[in-house]
Parts: C-alpha cells; sequence; structure tokens
C-alpha cells in the first residue's frame, strides 16, 4: 500500500529543517482525511467547497486503495479554477457566506518555509500550506505543464490558467510583464474602440487545424476495418477509423477501454471523449490526410494540458501508429515508438 511506503520511508533531514516538494505527502493528508471522516476528500469537500462555489463534473484519480490521490489528478474547468482563487482572493467568503477561515487563508499563503533565495525565480520566493509563494508578493497554486491559479491581493484580481507548456516560468513572465504590468491602482477611462478590438481579438482566437487533404485512395476501402496491436507502452489494443465526407471517427480501444472521437475536416469537432487514466477526458479533435496513405488527427483534450497527434499510416493489411504528446511526465511526452497493428480477421 502507498500508505505504507511512505511511511516506510528514511526521513533524511530534521523536520522543519529543509524544504522538499512532497507529492505524496499530500496523499497521506488525503488519506488521513478519509480515515478520520469515512469520505474520501473528493466526496467530503462536494458539501463543503465544490457545490457552494458552484463547481459541477469534477472528478479526482484515486489510488487502488481507494483514496482520492490529492496531490495531483483533479479535473475542473478552468472557469472553477477562478472561482477557487476568488474563494481566496475573498478572504474565504463567497456569495455572503463564510467557506474558509479568514486565519487559515493567511497562514496558507504566508511563506510558511523558505525554498530557496534567487529574487528572480518563481519557486524561491516561500512555500506555504499547498501554496508558491510568488514574485511581485503574489501567490499561487499551480499544477504540472502550466495549470495556474494565481492570486493577486493588491490588485483585487485573480488570473486562471490551463495550459500545456514544458516552460511554466514563460507563462508567468507573460503573466508579470502584460497583465500586472497593465493594472492600475483606479480603473482606467472607458475606451470603445479598444473594447472592440479586444473583442474581436478574442473572438478570433483559434487553434490551427490538422491540415491536409480531404479525400484519399483507400478512404473508402480502409474504413471500418479494425486493427489490433501487440501490447506496448501506450496500452493500445485496436484501432478502427470510419471515414466520412464531413471527416472520420476514431475508435481506440486502450487499456481495455473503447474511446470514440470524431475528428472534423478543416475544422475542430467536439463530442468525443478519451477513456485515459484517471477518468473520461472531452476532446476536440481535427484531422486529413496528410499522405495517400497516411491520416493524421489532432486531439485535445481541452480540459486539460494534454495534446496528442496520431498518425495512421495504412501498408497493406498493417497500420502503423505513431503518437506524439505535447508534454507529459518521463517519456510519455514526445514522440512515441511506433506501434503496428494488423488488420484483424473476420
Amino acid at each position: 500500500m502507498l500508505t505504507k511506503a511512505f511511511l516506510g520511508l528514511p526521513v533524511a533531514h530534521k523536520p522543519g529543517t529543509h524544504f522538499w516538494y512532497n507529492t505524496p505527502a499530500t496523499y497521506m493528508a488525503s488519506a488521513m482525511v478519509q480515515k478520520a471522516t469515512g469520505q474520501k476528500v473528493v466526496d467530503y469537500l462536494k458539501t463543503r467547497l465544490f457545490d457552494p462555489l458552484g463547481i459541477t463534473g469534477q472528478t479526482w484519480e484515486e489510488s487502488k486503495q481507494g483514496v482520492t490521490v490529492g496531490g495531483f489528478g483533479l479535473k475542473i474547468k478552468t472557469e472553477d479554477i477562478a472561482r477557487f482563487g476568488q474563494l481566496y482572493l475573498k478572504k474565504g467568503m463567497w456569495n455572503g457566506q463564510r467557506l474558509l477561515p479568514a486565519e487559515w487563508i493567511a497562514a496558507a499563503t504566508a511563506r510558511q518555509t523558505s525554498n530557496g533565495s534567487s529574487p528572480t525565480s518563481d519557486w524561491e520566493q516561500g512555500y506555504g500550506y499547498q501554496f508558491w509563494r510568488c514574485r511581485h508578493g503574489l501567490y499561487r497554486g499551480d499544477g504540472a505543464f502550466g495549470q495556474y491559479c494565481i492570486v493577486m491581493p493588491e490588485q483585487d484580481a485573480v488570473v486562471a490558467i490551463t495550459s500545456g507548456t514544458r516552460d511554466m516560468g514563460a507563462i508567468m513572465n507573460l503573466v508579470w510583464d502584460h497583465i500586472l504590468a497593465g493594472m492600475k491602482p483606479k480603473a482606467l477611462p472607458a475606451d470603445a474602440k479598444a473594447s472592440r478590438a479586444l473583442a474581436a481579438r478574442l473572438g478570433a482566437l483559434a487553434m490551427p487545424v490538422q491540415t491536409g487533404e480531404a479525400e484519399a485512395p483507400r478512404a473508402a476501402e480502409l474504413s471500418g476495418r479494425t486493427y489490433t496491436f501487440p501490447k506496448n507502452d501506450d496500452g493500445v489494443e485496436a484501432v478502427a477509423v470510419d471515414f466520412a465526407a464531413d471527416g472520420a471517427t476514431l475508435r481506440i480501444t486502450q487499456n481495455g477501454r473503447e474511446s470514440r472521437v470524431p475528428c472534423g475536416q478543416a475544422a475542430w469537432k467536439r463530442g468525443g471523449v478519451l477513456n485515459v487514466t484517471g477518468g473520461a477526458q472531452p476532446v476536440a479533435a481535427s484531422g486529413a490526410w496528410t499522405a495517400p496513405d497516411t491520416y493524421t488527427a489532432r486531439l485535445w483534450m481541452y480540459e486539460s494540458p494534454f495534446q496528442w497527434t496520431l498518425g495512421l499510416r495504412f501498408e497493406g493489411d498493417a497500420l502503423h501508429l505513431d503518437v506524439e504528446q505535447n508534454v507529459g511526465f518521463g517519456s510519455s511526452a514526445g514522440k512515441h515508438p511506433t506501434v503496428v497493428g494488423r488488420l484483424r480477421a473476420n
């Protein structure tokens, strides 16, 4: 069990003398809450935090022992991250109701321990109770690959960000250089022209679709065929593609679960779901033929930092599958080894 493994580790430093970012310790805090209350943390927080804040649809990964993992794996929308930050900005008050003690928020977001001394690093400004201190006197919660809840008490503002990047510092620098630098002590005068320009810019923002051809010579022949794969690190067991005039639908069986993902042609199409570790993830996808024998699909799990690019090259009765992931832990990031599936016999 994870709890037993954690308690069996030697303590390398005298408590209180050394900073060490310790996700397993957060798992232990979750396990203790569950032991004391009889509820998983995700359930314990539902009536106390999620429901009052209007957060719905949240999921949280669990260990094999059924304990909410605590230190990672919580999936909520970017707007929900902003709600959580607003709760802290208002010192625990939400719509006239106190959800958290103000004293706790002050302690949790203060510098409880030193984690370095560089004045230019946002990872060396001190650490509180699950909160990082930032430069400029701010504090934040952050998650892997650029998930941020930045609270700016003096500016009476919260910045919530969901991104997929390997350079998390660059994201914060953009916030400091453009958002924080543009804030003033008093409200700016109305500027209708600038407001229209901003609305037009925001309305035109879009992720580039997968470019390529809408049709291929063998599309009709290949449509609906199922290819099975030998054991591989991605857990892909079978793939089939149903081709249509307006795009395609991927059917991917991975680790015993099938996912169906419709791909738009020269457009993003929502409605797909990827059944990945930690639960089902909504997907927007775009695909095209990038060669006469190759269909390429881009899959954005838009409530997470992850984007996959799948290259499916059809050769005789074989399907060569290439997977590239934008960010990830260890070997999951970048281009994965090619796996070859064979046409399933009827």
